[in-house]
């Protein structure tokens, strides 16, 4: 399928972010990404590798099924071309992450490079308290200065708000232009510092279709450090958690994030209100003659709104 006719179809379909809010047209998207509707749609961002680890690109919809709370859904929106998303950049500064700082920086920053030159940005930087580091009159930015700029704007110092973060960085995302979110997580996984609590950000985490990618990066003697929580983010969203050792391996997971993105199926469907409860288990399955091993990696599970309008 070429990239038009993805885009087409798409449109046709009516594909919107989850439980159905709106996208209105907007004069300042690129040609051809306005995608809009006023009907209830779960999309997902699935990634297929094959047995060697390999990215698989070119399938079409036929070779893919979506169950819902183990019920198959019509797979309505299909798209496997490299589709602009909103991504938030969390980037811990607390006192801990002071070692590692330049590594960040230049990490993210190559995430950057690499990503889809129509995607929209943005950062925050946290420690005792979250802080955008774009101007308060830009929300977003794909222009490489400024985000150089905003990721450099943290200070290393005090403690950790993750959970804070990752709850500020999903509301941001949904004022984002693009139907696809997803948050990329730089920290240690510790908290010492939020109001809000674990279970209430994961709460938060399930209300959204955001895919989270995390990189854990610690600091001997640590006694706040938790990659359990980090690869918890990744594994019910369909990112992926890194645990890199070095600098060079900081910077190949953020390019492996910056490729896994741009090569993520795009599945959407209706979900029906009859079939269970608040919390819809997801699982997709990938399959193509000839072509052995294949694995679709996505989000778990989603929380249903009842009432898309509260969204």
């Amino acid at each position: 399928m070429t990239r038009r006719t993805a885009i087409r179809n798409l449109m046709i379909a009516g594909a919107v972010s989850f439980a159905g809010s709106p996208s209105k047209a907007r004069t300042d998207d690129p040609p051809g990404f306005v995608i809009r509707s006023d009907v209830r749609l779960v999309l997902l961002d699935v990634s297929v590798k094959d047995r060697d680890g390999g990215f698989v690109t070119g399938l079409s919809k036929d070779n893919f099924r979506v169950d819902e709370n183990g019920v198959p859904q019509d797979i309505t929106v299909f798209a496997n071309n490299d589709i602009p998303v909103t991504v938030g950049i969390l980037v811990d500064n607390s006192r801990s992450m002071t070692p590692k700082r330049e590594e960040v920086l230049t990490a993210a920053t190559t995430f950057i490079e690499k990503s889809n030159p129509h995607d929209e940005i943005f950062v925050l930087n946290f420690n005792d308290t979250v802080k955008p580091g774009l101007p308060p009159d830009m929300p977003f930015s794909d222009d490489i200065r400024q985000l150089r700029s905003a990721l450099s704007r943290g200070i290393p110092e005090g403690r950790t708000a993750l959970n804070d973060a990752v709850v500020d960085g999903l509301r941001q995302l949904r004022l984002g232009k693009r139907d696809k979110k997803t948050l990329i997580v730089i920290s240690d996984g510790g908290d010492n510092a939020s109001r809000n609590r674990r279970r209430e950000m994961f709460e938060q985490v399930e209300s959204s279709l955001a895919t989270i990618y995390t990189i854990g990066l610690f600091t001997s003697g640590d006694l706040d450090q938790d990659p359990g929580i980090l690869k918890k983010l990744a594994r019910i969203t369909g990112g992926i958690a890194y645990f890199p050792g070095s600098a060079d391996d900081m910077t190949e997971a953020c390019t492996g994030i910056a490729k896994d993105i741009r090569t993520r199926y795009t599945l959407g469907y209706s979900p029906s209100a009859s079939n269970g409860g608040l919390l819809r288990r997801v699982h997709v399955r990938v399959s193509a003659p000839g072509r052995r091993g294949l694995s679709a990696r996505t989000r778990l599970s989603y929380r249903y709104a009842e009432d898309a309008k509260n969204q």
